[in-house]
């Protein structure tokens, strides 16, 4: 592709999202899916920048606002170009050339709106602190609140791309050897220093055509949600139910520290999702200990109900807002693709409700979110809590440096996305005297 043309295909997907209430990544996907003849370098050029874009959203909507120009992908765009990647009025023409598989020439009303950017920061002094650290006007309360004095740097930390990281399948291979296979093709990785079965790769990596990738020795998943399933405790022989597994990330760190002994049962409204992970546990040698039940089919429900007390541990890593994950998924800051914030709430705590049923005496419930906001965190365990007195909360040590009593990561303070985790242990009953 021309220069001119990687512009023009970025004007097209980012039209794309405003027609079509689709996460970004779909969007981009779906518009190089049908382009073969797109190179791989072209396609990195046009997705880098139109996330880029996306993570400056606030500040060039600034710019537009304070310039008094209208708020268009095509603007935006110019505005990047100008103030992002510095190109001045000559290049910006060059590229907006009218030419074929380019955008059309700039008009009068576009030059004098360059003229305006020229040498100007894309930061600029009269910029509050929620508008330079891209905070949603509508969290930013309680943002401030949860991070405190920390906020712009907590904010500003979710704005750099996330890293890559790995999950070493513990029951295959050693974390050790696992780094020296990756590294025999090409892959340099480093010890995460949180999780005991992470690690990190310090560029970007084909991990497909990796010997470690093609016999299940790793897995692609993020350190803090690893954490959450080395939290979780499992240990070989026991019980336990991922009752939101989706495509069995953390069912399988589960199953691996389990040692293939045991039984873990794998759950989740979505059956297509749930079912994708059969191949991934068969990959990893671990499908031996993984029954697979969609919460979608009548029969696996009333299966459910059945298991009254059952298990040793119940993890519920609940559907959120996915605001830990803003850095990864930059434009869910500012559009939302799913339930609202209120309605997830009543989500959770009614899948925490139905959860904790399931959970024997001495067992533990564990609730996990991808989410920042203490009313999918703290609020729901104070409230489970008031309704379930016959659990209580064990604590997570302050030495980890996880957070006490609870896990909360940030990208700022634990270079993860930002994740919550509360371990509640169901009591025995006290003996009758």
């Amino acid at each position: 592709m021309k220069p001119a043309s990687r512009i023009q295909a970025m004007l097209e997907i980012l039209e794309s999202t405003q027609r079509a209430r689709v996460p970004l990544n779909k969007c981009v996907g779906d518009y190089m899916r049908p382009r073969r003849y797109i190179g791989s370098k072209d396609r990195s050029n046009v997705a880098e920048r139109i996330y880029a874009i996306t993570r400056t959203h606030a500040r060039l909507g600034w710019w537009l606002e304070h310039t008094k120009t209208e708020d268009t992908p095509r603007n935006r765009v110019i505005a990047w170009l100008a103030l992002g990647e510095g190109a001045d009025e000559k290049r910006i023409t060059d590229l907006f050339d009218g030419s074929q598989y380019a955008p059309e020439p700039l008009h009068e009303a576009e030059l004098e709106f360059i003229n305006k950017l020229a040498d100007q920061p894309l930061e600029h002094p009269d910029m509050s602190d929620a508008i330079r650290a891209e905070c949603p006007p509508e969290h930013e309360a309680s943002l401030r609140a949860l991070f405190g004095d920390d906020f712009a740097q907590e904010m500003r930390a979710m704005l750099e791309p996330a890293t890559l990281d790995l999950r070493v399948n513990t029951f295959l291979m050693d974390r050790e050897n696992a780094m020296r296979s990756l590294e025999k093709d090409g892959v340099k990785t480093t010890e995460a220093t949180l999780c005991p079965w992470a690690l990190r790769c310090e560029n970007k990596a084909f991990l497909s055509h990796t010997k470690a990738f093609k016999k299940g020795w790793i897995e692609i998943q993020d350190e803090g949600s690893q954490l959450i399933a080395w939290l979780c405790g499992a240990a070989p022989g026991m019980q336990v139910l991922d009752y939101c597994a989706g495509a069995g990330g953390k069912t399988l760190a589960l199953a691996a520290a389990m040692e293939r002994k045991g039984r873990i049962v794998a759950m989740d409204t979505d059956e297509k999702r749930l079912e994708n992970g059969r191949k991934r546990y068969k990959k990893a040698g671990l499908a031996d200990i993984i029954e697979v039940r969609p919460l979608s089919d009548e029969r696996h429900k009333k299966w459910l109900k059945r298991q009254k007390e059952k298990f040793d541990i119940v993890l519920t890593d609940v559907p959120c807002s996915g605001s830990g994950t803003w850095r990864r998924n930059p434009d869910t800051r500012w559009q939302n693709y799913g339930p609202s914030l209120e309605e997830l709430t009543l989500m959770q705590a009614d899948i925490l409700d139905k959860a904790a049923r399931n959970v024997k005496a001495g067992g533990y419930l564990v609730y996990a979110t991808c989410s920042l906001f203490q009313e999918e965190n703290e609020a729901q365990i104070e409230k489970f809590l008031k309704e379930h007195t016959e659990f209580t909360v064990e604590p997570i040590t302050a030495e980890q440096g996880l957070g006490t009593p609870f896990m909360r990561l940030t990208p700022h303070r634990h270079g993860t996305d930002g994740f919550f985790t509360a371990i509640l242990q169901k009591n025995a009953p006290t003996a009758e005297v």
